[in-house]
């Protein structure tokens, strides 16, 4: 009991690890998907889907496809092994491209033979009652299938065949004595699939019309050609079925197989690994390089000189000054700063914002970036791009540079809409100019009130009438007073509005220059450094992906 136990254990574990490769092939490909070459991505995203799909079949099946060229005695093998007449023998093959399944335990097996392509008239079940047989019983869950030659002139049999041995979980090669040296089958077959050879079985069949003192020797000879396809640990077992020999051995092999329901997760596996070594290759990297923090001060400040930023800031300081003057200068002097251009007006810059909100396609009138100022953000870019990809190989490289430079052609008008679309704050007029506005009136007024009193003074001594008698303080006429005090104090408070102007224009300043840099730090964001750290989520997907799928 405790042996089933620990067999069903080991059987979850190694479909978990099977199940997290597919998964983790599945994701490299998505990442590699338009940055490596798609020849290769291609080939990855075959194998993956084809996994995918084998794993969603009975796992209690195991396929079994013989393969050999003709007159390799192939379906003679097949006819000995299911101990029925199913295939017919012969130097050549019926005309037909179909390939023939034996089952033993077909039930569950339906969805499975479908994706293998076998159409029913060309399945047989060894499930009939009559069968009662011990070995057929251990054969339980074997699908057997009878390959086309591969060397068949017929071009459908031979890419039939190329199929069926791309998709079985275990491959018998039925070799003869006469071509097992054929360059065809080790050439095309063998040495490719170097790295199966855990899922492989090589039978030299007709061994019985080989002399007894050679067959050690050209056994040998089979063992030396398949070391030099890499497959030196594949068993090689000597077979003839006519008479049987061999056939047993074959059998035990396949009941082991079999039981252990392993060979079809062996065999994903495999192709898995070797579609994520052929993914590493086309990324020119075993494992992935540490990625370093990029820093896109440079493009900011050079979008932002692009955009104009800086005009906008000193447009904004001097409207600012220009108003606060207007507002909080003398009366009788202040209205010469109306004659001064606004900046922010001749920007298309001196609307509020439900103004803006009414204008929604407003556009500022600031000179376009020059050519400087565009090779400034374009080499920024590329610098930001070349730090982000240092260490990499020249796939991600492209990729990233490419990635850089996706959002260029919306550049200046995103820039432009930073500009007219951020709120300058122009709008709303501090409390305090009022307050100097109103203080600036009164003194005025009081000044203007001594003055018409000295004036009237001045027109009653003229007339020669009787003087009214003048209040004083600290000795001085109130007209007098009110006149030096209106006048004193309205060209002091000016003075102190000027001082106090100029440290409120540069805070708005730099409060705007935040502002506009804030918004063209979301566009470089948008533009250039979100598709970048998109590649670089790729790159770090890729290799996640492929640690996954190459079990590290």
């Amino acid at each position: 009991m405790s042996t089933l136990v620990e067999t069903a254990r080991k059987a979850l574990r190694l479909g978990d690890s099977t199940d997290d490769q597919v998964r983790g092939l599945t994701d490299a490909v998505t990442a590699a998907r338009g940055r490596l070459d798609d020849d290769a991505v291609d080939s990855a995203s075959t194998v993956a889907s084809r996994a995918a799909e084998r794993l969603k079949l009975s796992a209690e099946h195991t396929v079994v496809a013989i393969a050999g060229a003709t007159g390799s005695g192939k379906s003679s093998t097949f006819n000995a092994l299911t101990g029925l007449e199913l295939a017919a023998v012969g130097v050549r093959r019926p005309t037909t491209s179909w390939t023939t399944a034996c089952v033993w335990g077909a039930v569950g097996a339906e969805d499975l033979l479908s994706w293998l392509g076998i159409p029913p008239r060309h399945q047989i079940s060894r499930d009939s009652m009559l069968d009662v047989s011990d070995s057929g019983a251990k054969l339980r869950g074997l699908v057997l299938l009878d390959l086309p030659d591969h060397d068949s002139t017929e071009v459908a049999h031979h890419l039939e065949a190329e199929r069926l041995v791309g998709l079985a979980d275990l491959l018998i090669w039925v070799l003869d004595p006469q071509k097992y040296a054929d360059a065809a089958i080790h050439e095309r077959f063998l040495r490719p699939m170097s790295a199966h050879g855990d899922s492989m079985l090589v039978l030299l069949n007709h061994i019985d019309e080989v002399p007894p003192e050679r067959r050690e020797g050209m056994l040998g000879d089979v063992r030396r050609l398949l070391a030099q396809d890499g497959l030196e640990q594949v068993p090689v077992i000597a077979t003839s079925a006519t008479t049987g020999e061999g056939l047993d051995e074959v059998r035990g092999l396949l009941t082991k197989q079999v039981a252990a329901k392993k060979s079809m997760r062996q065999r994903v596996g495999t192709e898995v690994v070797e579609a994520a070594d052929r993914l590493v290759k086309a990324s020119g990297a075993p494992e992935a390089h540490k990625l370093r923090r990029i820093d896109h001060t440079e493009v900011v400040d050079a979008m932002a000189d692009s955009a104009g930023v800086p005009q906008v800031v000193a447009a904004v300081k001097k409207a600012t000054e220009i108003r606060a003057r207007q507002m909080t200068g003398w009366p009788l002097t202040s209205w010469l700063a109306r004659l001064r251009p606004d900046p922010l007006k001749r920007l298309h810059l001196d609307l509020s914002s439900a103004d803006k909100d009414i204008v929604a396609s407003a556009r500022s009138s600031i000179p376009a970036a020059t050519q400087v100022q565009s090779a400034r953000v374009e080499s920024a870019v590329r610098q930001l791009a070349d730090q982000a990809s240092e260490g990499l190989t020249s796939p991600w490289t492209r990729a990233i540079r490419a990635a850089s430079v996706l959002g260029s052609s919306d550049l200046a008008d995103q820039l432009d809409r930073v500009i007219t679309d951020t709120d300058l704050g122009m709008a709303k007029t501090p409390f305090w100019w009022q307050l100097v506005r109103a203080m600036q009136w009164i003194a005025l007024l009081v000044a203007l009130g001594g003055a018409a009193w000295l004036g009237a003074l001045a027109v009653m001594g003229w007339l020669q009438l009787p003087e009214p008698n003048n209040p004083t303080y600290l000795g001085l006429p109130i007209p007098t007073l009110m006149l030096l005090v209106g006048v004193l104090l309205g060209v002091f408070m000016a003075l102190a509005s000027r001082a106090l102007v100029a440290v409120g224009a540069n805070s708005k300043a730099a409060k705007v220059d935040r502002l506009l840099r804030d918004g063209v730090g979301e566009v470089a964001e948008q533009l250039v450094l979100e598709p970048i750290d998109a590649e670089l989520d790729a790159y770090e997907a890729f290799y996640a992906g492929l640690k996954s799928a190459r079990k590290e």
